[in-house]
């Protein structure tokens, strides 16, 4: 039989255990060990079963042990105790209340709303595809650590990321599981009626998508996710929010849509009901969300009556964007006509001109809106995740700066980082201490046989969980349990573990490992120092491509030859991914150079002791200092890319046959390979501090929150006179700029004399400023190498003072020896704008 509708049923505790609910309730479970051994301690095989989560287990544990538990002193005792440190934890001020408290500091904005497509918190709201949603899912924990007050943003699906598994022949098998709100641990935003409170997003012909709002709270942090599969919305329209990344093109856009404008109308709903300061600062976390901007833009253009240049100079003055896409094709993209479709009636954003819409997201292809676009046109900063990506990022977007050299592109980087508490052994935090902090680790006082014991066990760890794994996985596949026996003694504790696990797509390559099988096979069944290969991933569901990648690995770890050594794990989520992080002694990582925006796995592992090896691509690039692990060379300047992979495989396999295993295999009499040891040692107490989120996220508070808080306040002040100006100020240059120019530039150099570097030399310049003030610009010299064809390089700059009519100078220091040329420039100059590249104008001499 089947059911006809589905629907969950809560736990009732008794009184005395009503704090447990509290507990079960706030996400801070997922990375707080004594709460997790509290609900460990109601039943332990129940908690086990439902893979430690707190709602499930009290769904399940029977009645008459909860009725136990409620007149058990001890126990009671332990969940007051837990009880009172999540309030403290609540209350109490941590860093960013510090920061702002501070007279001399910067000013900190009261609420930043952060939005994001996908959130992994925890396997236990299942709302994640990848790297993207467990980095955010590590962003609100870390704002939380910190007491930064982010309010999340982003959608509920119905079914989530898709289940995986395998068919006999190792193809790639989708299941989508129906998900129940009421069992996760979500609240529903209510009137105080009890009602549920709806958002409103105008679709056209004329119907509405709503959405209720569902509320997880993560620590300190309240994540607010919309949900259209309500009664009151069309069949189609309740699908909007059905899967994560499903559906095309028209479904895609719907999600963005409710993402981003109704997002922003899900948090005002959400301050003024609970009294909450309205954010200050907007967090785009990749373009998914970027049209939040221009419900800005709305609201400003709606409420206040300004005209969409004002109101645009005052919501960028207050926006941060975050790219994660290193390569155009991997950039949201949609038909102009489609666009036109949603926004050209003004039923979505009334009184917001679809042309001026269409302008942000504009390209060089006319026919495509570009989201990565209209993100860095509606932010006043913005920023790539690794200090390489940045670079990348600098050079991709270029374009839209015209005129600037690509280091003056006004992209920063802020490196991604990871959530230390959610990702490190409890065992290793216990033995080491905390990695933040001066611990154990760091004056070496754990001795190396104890360290070695922890990643032994970690790693025995690891291999009981892929011989369950691979048995319920060949279940899946249809084979019978008779012929399963061999899946007890695959994997073993003692051998050098190898991790590769993350999305499938073609630039990760996958398969490299592949290239020469016979040479992978010598590997791994070497008779002295074999390795043992565990790997996983999901490829997206429309990706064919990256399909056949996988079962290429799922064919070649089937053979009866080597499956004992090496193994594909389907369904990789973050329940997996612990075990793997914690028990690998190495991570490896092969992208294409420069196409890996960050990565953040290995910063998982190494928390654990795991040594990397890598491509120097993403944080590897930044971190990788010689001692921490391995670099694989790349193959820089070859442009084939069959020879590249066959080049970089081979490195690959020499590195893991002549360099990792055999220092992993080398032991003192006491059987520890101090060697290895050190390495481990030195990568837990150096890299350990960097790869923190709570370092990635001081570092967005310092580096734009503030900034922009300080922006942001800035514009809107006395009835937006700030951003009045800088609308006018635009529209004035735009006029002028066409007719500025640089009429002459002079060095003055004494005849017949060789100035030497570090001399001091003057720089004057004659400017046409075609009716502008000279407050209006910013006249620079440049200074720098000169080629043959009098291209500057490794410029340096110095701000021209005015001297008379049209007349600038200056006195610069000689930057280099050698072949040096100058030039001047003009720049516009404003109070609002946060770099003179900002408008992306610029006459050159």
């Amino acid at each position: 039989m089947r059911a006809v509708r589905r629907f969950t049923v809560r736990a009732g505790l008794p009184a005395p255990l009503a704090d447990l609910g509290t507990l079960a309730t706030n996400l801070r479970w997922t990375w707080h060990p004594p709460t997790q051994d509290l609900f460990a301690s109601v039943d332990r095989g129940v908690w086990e079963r439902v893979g430690g989560d707190p709602l499930h287990l009290l769904a399940q544990v029977p009645a008459e042990r909860l009725e136990a538990l409620a007149a058990d002193e001890d126990f009671l005792g332990r969940l007051a105790g837990v009880s009172d440190d999540l309030r403290r934890y609540l209350g109490d001020p941590r860093w960013y209340q510090e920061r702002a408290a501070d007279p001399g500091g910067a000013r900190m904005p009261a609420a930043i709303a952060y939005f994001s497509m996908e959130f992994g918190v925890t396997e236990a709201l299942p709302n994640y595809s990848g790297g993207l949603g467990v980095l955010a899912g590590d962003h609100l924990k870390a704002a939380s650590d910190l007491g930064v007050p982010l309010i999340a943003v982003g959608l509920l699906y119905r079914s989530g990321y898709f289940r995986q598994s395998l068919s006999l022949d190792g193809w790639q098998v989708e299941h989508y599981p129906v998900l129940d709100p009421n069992g996760l641990p979500l609240e529903l935003i209510t009137e105080p009626s009890g009602a549920p409170i709806l958002v409103h997003v105008a679709m056209p012909g004329g119907r509405v998508l709503r959405a209720r709002i569902w509320k997880a709270q993560v620590g300190r942090v309240p994540l607010l996710l919309l949900d259209s599969d309500i009664e009151e919305n069309a069949d189609d329209l309740r699908a909007v929010t059905d899967r994560l990344y499903g559906g095309d093109q028209d479904h895609r856009i719907r999600q963005e849509i409710l993402a981003g404008i109704g997002g922003v109308r899900a948090v005002r709903t959400y301050c003024e009901l609970t009294g909450v300061a309205q954010p200050e600062v907007f967090h785009t976390n990749e373009g998914h969300a970027g049209f939040l901007g221009l419900e800005r833009v709305r609201e400003l253009v709606s409420g206040q009556g300004l005209d969409f240049d004002q109101a645009l100079s005052a919501v960028r003055a207050g926006t941060v964007f975050t790219t994660h896409t290193p390569v155009p094709a991997g950039i949201d993209r949609f038909p102009v006509d489609l666009v036109q479709h949603y926004f050209g009636d003004e039923s979505l954003l009334p009184g917001v001109d679809l042309r001026r819409v269409l302008a942000l997201g504009a390209e060089d292809n006319p026919g495509m809106f570009n989201m990565a676009h209209m993100g860095l046109r509606l932010a006043q900063r913005a920023n790539g995740v690794s200090q390489l990506h940045g670079a990348v990022s600098r050079e991709m977007f270029g374009g839209l700066w015209p005129g600037f050299d690509t280091g003056e592109v006004p992209i920063s980087s802020v490196t991604n980082g990871v959530h230390g508490p959610t990702w490190t052994a409890k065992e290793m935090t216990e033995l080491i201490g905390d990695p933040e902090g001066p611990g154990p680790i760091a004056d070496s006082s754990v001795p190396d046989a104890d360290l070695w014991a922890l990643r032994c066990a970690l790693r025995g760890r690891l291999v009981g969980e892929v011989r369950r794994r691979v048995r319920a996985a060949w279940l899946q596949r249809g084979a019978s349990a008779l012929e399963l026996g061999w899946t007890d003694s695959i994997f073993d504790q003692d051998v050098l573990t190898v991790g590769f696990a993350r999305r499938v797509p073609t630039y990760k390559r996958l398969t490299l490992m592949l290239r020469d099988p016979e040479r992978l096979r010598a590997l791994l069944l070497h008779p002295e120092r074999p390795v043992q290969l565990v790997v996983a991933g999901k490829s997206h569901p429309a990706d064919d491509g990256g399909k056949a990648l996988i079962q290429q690995i799922v064919r070649f770890a089937d053979d009866a030859g080597v499956r004992h050594r090496v193994v594909f794990l389907p369904d990789y989520d973050m329940s997996m991914a612990r075990y793997l992080y914690w028990g690998c002694d190495v991570w490896l990582n092969n992208p294409m150079r420069p196409l890996e925006a960050c990565g953040t796995s290995g910063m998982k592992a190494a928390l654990n002791g795991g040594l990397n090896l890598s491509i120097r691509d993403g944080w590897w690039d930044e971190f990788y200092d010689g001692s921490n692990g391995w670099a694989i060379p790349t193959a820089d300047g070859v442009h084939d890319p069959i020879r590249r992979d066959d080049l970089e495989a081979a490195a690959l396999y020499e590195l893991l046959g002549s360099q990792v295993a055999p220092l992993y295999y080398d032991r003192d009499q006491a059987g520890v390979p101090t060697r290895w040891m050190a390495m481990v040692r030195h990568t837990l107490a150096a890299l350990g501090p960097q790869v923190q989120a709570s370092r990635m996220v001081r570092e967005y508070v310092e580096s734009a929150y503030a900034p922009a808080a300080t922006s942001g306040a800035l514009a809107v002040a006395d009835g937006f006179t700030a951003a009045k100006d800088l609308a006018a100020y635009r529209v004035r240059l735009a006029e002028a700029w066409p007719r500025v120019k640089v009429l002459d530039c002079e060095l003055a150099l004494e005849e017949n004399t060789t100035p030497v570097v570090g001399d001091r030399v003057a720089v004057r310049a004659l400017v046409d400023l075609a009716g502008l003030s000279p407050d209006d610009v910013e006249v620079q010299a440049v200074a720098g190498r000169v080629s043959d064809t009098d291209d500057l390089s490794d410029v340096v700059t110095a701000t021209m003072a005015p001297v008379g009519e049209g007349r600038y100078a200056v006195e610069l220091p000689l930057p280099h020896a050698g072949a040096l040329g100058v030039t001047a420039r003009v720049l516009p100059k404003h109070r609002l704008l946060a770099t003179p590249a900002e408008l992306g104008r610029v006459v050159l001499a």
